[in-house]
């Protein structure tokens, strides 16, 4: 497997003239010059915001006509497979010399393309397995999550369905959490794949929308922290809002100072990332940001604990062959499928995150 690894590194860094480098991020005021960190910890857990991982064909119980050979993006089997190659490439080249061992991704329509993502593509070499549920979104739009089964073993899934009592039509993405464990069940991980409701609308009049859901998850972190003192919880995914943001620091009560850990409190190694080391990974009005998040327990960052990380684990991928220019503003942005209607057959809008797990020796 690792010689498989390694010609498809080698091929995603050389034909297509990546530059990625085995030097640590440092803090730079210049966003679109930085160096990348392939070094890895035991564990490498992902996420990414696939951008309308879509297949071709319609649904008539979603709004997905925009995504079909005859909608607005013309949106074809041949396209999708593009696609499935160009989340290949980000996947393989996050892993470093082996492949991520958990994965969750977002903006995506069903199982069917996750199959074809882990069976069609050089991904199959590797045994990936699906952890999925149908969102009842009206888009048609799910989260899921990827996991390597001689790494981690699942021992229960669900999802959650968001209900919003101040408007009882609206649907959403599920919240998928999965409870699983690594080399033994000391390392047991409670694992929450997030797409918060978007902003559409505007900001603030949206707004209501993500303080319920991270209510929503918060309950359950407690309820998980009520049985279990030092849990370890992963909340992954994009948030729509920022690490500042009041549904992360009041409602989900994300922390953001990490000099006094406590196990039953949630910290946010993306504000770290945002506002200490000055990168994101989303780029929105010539500003980048951080909505693709990682938020931990404290129980991570206890020592007796066989499984930790530390705040600098947590990183953004910016390899080159992920942006292109910035047109309207200076700098890079990302290299994504679609700029409205025009296809540019590029990767995402948004930018990988991922956190480095290590064990105790």
């Amino acid at each position: 497997m690792r010689i498989i690894l390694l010609l498809i590194l080698f091929s995603i860094l050389f034909l297509e003239k990546c530059s990625i480098s085995n030097q640590n991020i440092t803090k730079k005021t210049n966003l679109d010059s930085l160096t990348l960190d392939i070094s890895r910890g035991d564990v490498r857990m992902m996420f990414y915001n696939c951008e309308n991982l879509y297949d071709p064909f319609d649904d008539s119980l979603t709004k997905d006509g925009e995504f079909l050979p005859d909608g607005n993006k013309r949106w074809t089997y041949q396209k999708m497979q593009i696609k499935l190659r160009q989340i290949c490439k980000v996947i393989t080249a996050v892993g470093g010399w082996q492949p991520p061992e958990v994965i969750g991704l977002c903006e995506l329509e069903n199982r069917f393309v996750l199959e074809q993502l882990t069976r069609k593509t050089p991904l199959s070499k590797f045994g990936y397995q699906i952890i999925h549920k149908e969102s009842p979104d009206q888009r048609g739009i799910d989260v899921g999550l990827l996991y390597l089964p001689e790494k981690f073993y699942p021992l229960h899934y669900q999802a959650i369905t968001i209900r919003f009592p101040f408007d009882t039509t609206r649907r959403t993405r599920d919240i998928l959490y999965v409870k699983g464990h690594f080399f033994h069940k000391n390392d047991t991980v409670h694992i929450f794949v997030n797409h918060w409701p978007s902003r559409m609308g505007g900001q603030l009049e949206s707004e209501e929308g993500r303080i319920f859901v991270a209510k929503k998850v918060r309950n359950i972190v407690d309820s998980i922290l009520a049985k279990e003192a030092d849990a370890k919880i992963i909340l992954m995914g994009d948030l729509n809002d920022y690490p500042v943001n009041k549904s992360v620091t009041d409602f989900l009560k994300a922390k953001t100072k990490f000099d006094s850990i406590s196990n039953n409190e949630l910290y946010n190694l993306s504000y770290y990332l945002q506002e200490i080391k000055g990168i994101g990974s989303y780029k929105y009005n010539g500003e980048w940001g951080i909505l693709d998040q990682m938020i931990v327990s404290g129980g991570f960052f206890t020592a007796k604990n066989s499984l930790h990380l530390s705040v600098e684990n947590a990183n953004i991928f910016r390899a080159d062959f992920l942006l292109m220019n910035d047109e309207n503003f200076v700098g890079m942005r990302p290299f994504r499928t679609y700029n409205g209607f025009k296809y540019l057959g590029g990767f995402s809008d948004h930018l990988p995150v991922y956190v480095d797990l290590f064990r105790k020796n």
